[in-house]
């Protein structure tokens, strides 16, 4: 079911997770995606939004899933996620990457989360592949994310979809919209919860472009970001996901 973003938002579902994922040119993996959430998701209510702004919205095309809701928007991690915000129904919003996996029990982890103290959190990060550099990445990822309480979108970040729309949502802007939001979060003093449960992500960006290089940019980039540089001038170092050379 493919629908505009110019809809309204849905009145809210009481204990549904609305699962919001944002994708360019992910046709290849997108159905892997559906289901493994249908396989985790141990008798939850969900629902699955996928937003496409990659040209063509060739993922749409590719979903075999009927019951999904599919959104055609402009391209920008950040305003697919609103886009696919604002046609949510859910009590609570989670934000998953396509090439990411979701721990069992997940959906009820994070209305536990989100129920409690909390109202936005992520899971911690692993990585899939056997190169013990990775798991290191992934080990400062989680230190980093509990110390901080600022955790990635690869971590699969989910929040309260009313404190969601009290914020505002993601900022438009080119990269960075996920730690932006976590970071007006904190300083409005909200609670932040970060599961020890970890989603399993796709090493796909270090071995296209090199695990040294990726992971000195990654850190170069959020390093000027906490220094004030704009997201505009950051945005030419990293690219979408879908526009790698092993997504053909």
């Amino acid at each position: 079911m493919v629908q505009n973003t110019t809809s309204g938002m849905k009145k809210t579902t009481v204990g549904l997770v609305s699962i919001v994922i944002p994708v360019f040119n992910e046709a290849r993996i997108i159905n892997d995606r559906i289901r493994q959430i249908v396989s985790i998701a141990a008798g939850e209510p969900f629902e699955i939004i996928v937003a496409d702004g990659g040209p063509g919205h060739l993922t749409l095309a590719a979903m075999e899933d009927s019951g999904i809701v599919g959104i055609e928007c402009e391209s920008g991690r950040g305003r697919q996620m609103n886009a696919g915000a604002a046609m949510a129904s859910g009590e609570f919003l989670l934000f998953l990457h396509a090439d990411t996996d979701l721990p069992q029990g997940a959906l009820a982890t994070i209305k536990r989360a989100l129920r409690g103290r909390s109202v936005a959190g992520a899971f911690s990060l692993s990585i899939d592949s056997p190169r013990v550099s990775l798991a290191i990445i992934a080990w400062c990822a989680n230190l980093r994310s509990r110390m901080e309480r600022v955790p990635y979108g690869d971590q699969a970040q989910f929040i309260q979809a009313s404190t969601f729309r009290e914020l505002g949502g993601f900022s438009d802007i080119p990269i960075m919209e996920d730690v932006e939001l976590f970071q007006r979060i904190r300083q409005r003093g909200l609670p932040i919860f970060i599961v020890r449960g970890k989603v399993l992500t796709l090493p796909r960006r270090w071995e296209s472009e090199g695990i040294l290089r990726r992971t000195l940019i990654n850190w170069w980039l959020r390093i000027r970001y906490r220094l004030g540089a704009s997201p505009e001038n950051l945005a030419s170092q990293y690219r979408p996901h879908g526009s790698l050379p092993d997504d053909k």
